[in-house]
């Protein structure tokens, strides 16, 4: 195994060059003795990210309509795991009024996002995507599980142009312990019909899960090579005390911004979103996630008084922050980075490489 700081510089102008890594350099990578290098692996990714995405960061709103979930994933507080958690469901006009605002905020990108909440049928799916796109003119992006594959046509159809959804792990061993009621190869064959549809499709990953590893992690980057999303969300594991995995230990910020890296130079036009759980996970953990790689942000403009109910982990960040102060929060982050925000529709341009 590599060990002083020349065989690692050696490396990182590997990993730069899209070498193929091994499992020996995978558990390097993500073990303690490659901690002193991690800053030089954040350089690489963030000057790769420079040429390849430029400078601007691509903001768009998220509205967390509703927190029921039929799913029962392992480390989630909204799934059906936790019954003390109390609910709420926006209607259409809620929905609506909420997008109008965002919009006038200068919001041209918005993400609904909520559980697998199969109240909504998709018929109101495609109403409330219509609405949004035909009175507003915003990029519609959806965040709401697993749909049969006639739906997310008809949500195309309506006008929806993203689809967000993590396969969390490409191991269907790690998926299947943590999804009970829910099957990996399923989460795939969504995500190939979200590209057969013509998405711009996003998914992603957990890190920290319990049972994963630097091999794990390495398979997880293989998948998505192939996989080749548009979009590609890290999420840290924060355990949530409410669920089956309440009392593990929590992912590491580190480990989530050497993958993070590892996106962008192994998938450099993608666009990767520094996430709010990286935040809430550290102090700076948005700030350090732009820093090697990101691109997006997505803050919260969902009412206030539903994001005490929309917690996927716990002490989430900007909970008491209206829409117009996370705006301005996160444009200030931005701009004290030298970075450039930009509140429009964001569409990637994808580059061959």
């Amino acid at each position: 195994m590599q060990t002083d700081g020349r065989d690692h510089e050696a490396l990182i102008a590997d990993l730069v060059k899209r070498e193929r890594i091994s499992d020996e350099t995978a558990r390097l990578i993500f073990s303690p003795a490659f901690d002193e290098f991690r800053a030089r692996l954040y350089e690489a990714a963030d000057k790769v990210r420079l040429e390849t995405v430029g400078d601007e960061v691509f903001i768009r709103g998220i509205i967390e309509f509703s927190n029921y979930c039929g799913c029962q994933c392992d480390y989630c507080g909204i799934s059906s795991h936790n019954r003390e958690l109390d609910r709420y469901r926006m209607d259409f006009d809620d929905i609506l009024e909420t997008a109008s605002h965002a919009y006038g905020l200068g919001f041209r990108s918005l993400v609904l996002q909520s559980g697998e909440d199969r109240s909504y049928r998709a018929s109101d799916i495609c109403h409330i995507i219509e609405a949004i796109k035909g009175r507003l003119g915003m990029a519609v992006t959806l965040s709401i599980g697993e749909w049969p594959k006639a739906d997310y046509a008809a949500f195309r159809a309506a006008g929806a142009d993203r689809y967000l959804l993590r396969i969390e792990t490409s191991s269907q061993a790690l998926f299947e312990r943590y999804h009970r009621d829910s099957k990996w190869y399923d989460r795939h064959k969504a995500l190939m019909d979200l590209k057969e549809l013509g998405y711009q499709v996003g998914s992603g990953i957990l890190v920290g899960l319990p049972g994963q590893d630097g091999p794990g992690l390495l398979r997880d980057l293989e998948y998505l090579e192939r996989l080749r999303p548009e979009m590609v969300g890290i999420g840290p594991f924060i355990p949530h005390p409410k669920t089956p995995l309440g009392n593990q230990p929590a992912g590491l910020i580190e480990h989530c911004l050497t993958f993070l890296a590892l996106l962008r130079l192994y998938l450099p036009d993608s666009y990767l979103p520094a996430t709010t759980a990286m935040g809430t996970l550290a102090p700076q953990g948005r700030q350090m996630a732009l820093r090697a790689g990101a691109n997006v942000i997505m803050p919260n403009v969902s009412p206030l008084s539903n994001r005490p109910g929309y917690q996927i982990y716990p002490d989430k960040i900007g909970q008491s922050d209206d829409a117009e102060t996370c705006q301005r929060c996160i444009e200030d982050l931005v701009l004290a980075l030298g970075r450039k925000p930009n509140l429009g529709f964001g569409h990637i341009k994808r580059k061959i490489y």
